[in-house]
């Protein structure tokens, strides 16, 4: 079952998907247009070899009109099928783009997905050998219409292209919030480890990335955890997130003043240590 962002496998598992729309699709196509000129030059080339070693009496024995519809079958046809399979639904041009082939149960494609939708656009979509024109801007408008942007091929195969690649958001971590430095400087955070930072880290940067009630709850047992091994308690009234963030803070300023220190005292005992010879560039 396909709903927008999410597929249910045959399983009844919710698998996040990221649709692969025409600007990425065209890209890729590109590439692979490129890779069957490539393919075809190469059939052309042997060919014609093939031709200069046969004897005369062999030479019309495949017509080059025959030829060239034989090469136009194996390259719009053949190729994408034997690569599509052999990959995993990942052509050259997918592959560059980070994109790939699936089956509408999330599955990877077979042969008989492959090969339907190669003949899908050998006939209407790409070259599109039945009204060129007309069927190219079908396919286009299926394209725009659909909400997992999927062609003719797809549709008729049962797949869909998605993005194997998920954009990596960069979440800005808040600093110390204004009137909670004086208290944070005097807390005791002993107690908070490594681990619970960096699950106050996470929290602090995505919070604002989860669904309701899902943050709430989480929040609130974060705060719950985190309140009790910081002393003295923060001052009344402090929203649970911004006493979040000022541990987390106050934290990171102890950890960096400690680093300073350490340094300043090696270089006291060692002299000269970690830095550069003179005239050399870092």
């Amino acid at each position: 079952m396909l709903t927008v962002g999410v597929l249910t496998t045959a399983e009844a598992v919710e698998i996040d998907v990221r649709p692969a729309r025409l600007g990425s699709r065209a890209i890729a196509l590109m590439f692979d247009i490129l890779m069957q000129a490539i393919v075809f030059g190469f059939l052309t080339a042997v060919y014609l070899i093939g031709l200069d070693l046969l004897p005369a009496s062999y030479s019309d024995l495949i017509r080059p009109d025959t030829a060239y519809l034989i090469g136009i079958a194996l390259v719009a046809v053949g190729y994408p099928t034997t690569i599509e399979t052999l990959t995993n639904g990942r052509s050259v041009g997918k592959r560059i783009m980070g994109l790939r082939v699936i089956r509408e149960d999330g599955g990877p494609v077979r042969a008989r997905h492959a090969f339907t939708r190669a003949l899908i656009g050998l006939a209407v979509e790409w070259p599109g050998l039945l009204l060129p024109l007309i069927t190219w801007a079908g396919s286009l408008a299926t394209m725009i219409a659909s909400e997992r942007g999927r062609r003719l091929g797809d549709l008729a195969a049962g797949t869909l292209v998605v993005h194997e690649r998920r954009p990596v958001p960069w979440n800005l971590v808040p600093g110390m919030p204004a009137g909670l430095a004086p208290w944070a400087a005097d807390a005791d955070l002993s107690a908070v480890d490594d681990d619970l930072a960096e699950a106050i880290r996470q929290f602090t940067a995505r919070s604002f990335n989860f669904a309701e009630p899902y943050r709430s709850v989480l929040g609130q047992n974060l705060h719950a955890e985190v309140k009790a091994k910081v002393t003295p308690p923060p001052p009344p009234g402090t929203p649970p997130w911004l006493f979040l963030v000022a541990v987390l803070a106050e934290r990171r300023r102890r950890s960096a003043a400690q680093l300073a220190a350490t340094r300043a005292v090696t270089q006291r005992v060692l002299p000269g240590f970690g830095q550069l010879p003179a005239g050399t560039r870092q």
